[in-house]
């Protein structure tokens, strides 16, 4: 089994496609399922036995997971692991047991998106403090950017020096997809202010956000900077760089920007994901009446 586990990573990676960080973890969730199988079965984990598991094995280790209280998202990405682990034995190891595919992934429930308010907003905005100051100052250029724009932290840090040259940027998001989203003068004068005191000559095919030694900024680097924003500021425990997208689109919406264009500059494939939105504005709606209506 190890061997074949070793087969398979290198078959990610090489043939799928799939980046070193992703084939790992589809690695470590594969681990996780036999540990469970071979306490729930009492064996030991081979291709013998993972041809006798049954349904009833599969949601057994669902609900283990559901009572571990792992993550949705966590679940869903071993369902698709494991899946994945028996559709490579199917093909290149005489394997038969396809019962893993009847398996319907647990659905998540519905919830709304954690946006800040606007004073909460500008007040971030305007509080990113550090002892060094181009490090700041980048800081700064990449909170305005995420708020200015609606980018999602990934995509901010795959931008460009070339890439701020004009009046939109071509954002290249999930799936590859590209959509055009406009820039305001404001961003990137505090873009221009952060590269001026950059300490590396960073040219046209360099990243924008780079970090200490010079290199593309780890995005972990700025999540803890807004850890120490959030507490700084007695922010919401939502309050993740996600957050200040999920911002733009909701004070977007709330000040009569309609649906459809959000939709276009937040990049989402399906239009019932940007309708999320609709409620948050409604909940804000409601909030206002309750405390304005004189019979409320």
């Amino acid at each position: 089994m190890i061997e074949i586990l070793r087969k398979w990573n290198g078959f990610l990676i090489g043939e799928r496609g799939f980046s070193e960080l992703t084939a790992s973890a589809y690695l470590t969730d594969l681990n996780y399922f036999c540990q469970f199988i071979e306490i729930h079965r009492c064996e030991i984990s081979t291709l013998k036995l993972f041809e006798t598991l049954s349904i009833q094995d599969f949601r057994a280790w669902l609900s283990y997971r559901k009572r571990e209280n792992f993550a949705f998202s966590s679940t869903n990405r071993a369902i698709a692991a494991v899946k994945n682990f028996f559709k490579y034995l199917i093909k290149y190891h005489q394997f038969t047991n396809k019962t893993i595919f009847n398996l319907k992934s647990p659905k998540q429930a519905s919830s709304l998106p954690k946006a800040l308010n606007e004073q909460q907003t500008a007040a971030a905005l305007t509080s990113i403090s550090e002892k060094i100051q181009w490090l700041e100052y980048r800081d700064q250029a990449l909170l305005y950017l995420l708020y200015g724009c609606g980018l999602r932290i990934s995509e901010a840090l795959a931008l460009r020096v070339k890439d701020i040259t004009k009046d939109v940027l071509l954002i290249q998001g999930k799936g590859k997809k590209e959509r055009i989203v406009p820039i305001l003068p404001a961003l990137i004068v505090k873009i221009k202010q952060y590269l001026a005191i950059c300490p590396y000559n960073l040219e046209a095919e360099d990243f924008i956000f780079v970090g200490k030694q010079g290199k593309q900024l780890d995005p972990g680097v700025f999540q803890k900077q807004i850890r120490d924003l959030r507490n700084k500021l007695n922010l919401p425990e939502t309050t993740t760089p996600h957050a200040f997208r999920h911002s733009f689109a909701t004070h977007i919406l709330t000040n009569g920007g309609d649906l459809k264009s959000i939709q276009e500059l937040l990049g989402h494939k399906d239009l019932t994901t940007t309708q999320k939105y609709t409620k948050v504005d409604a909940n804000h709606l409601l909030n206002i009446y309750k405390k304005a209506h004189p019979h409320s």
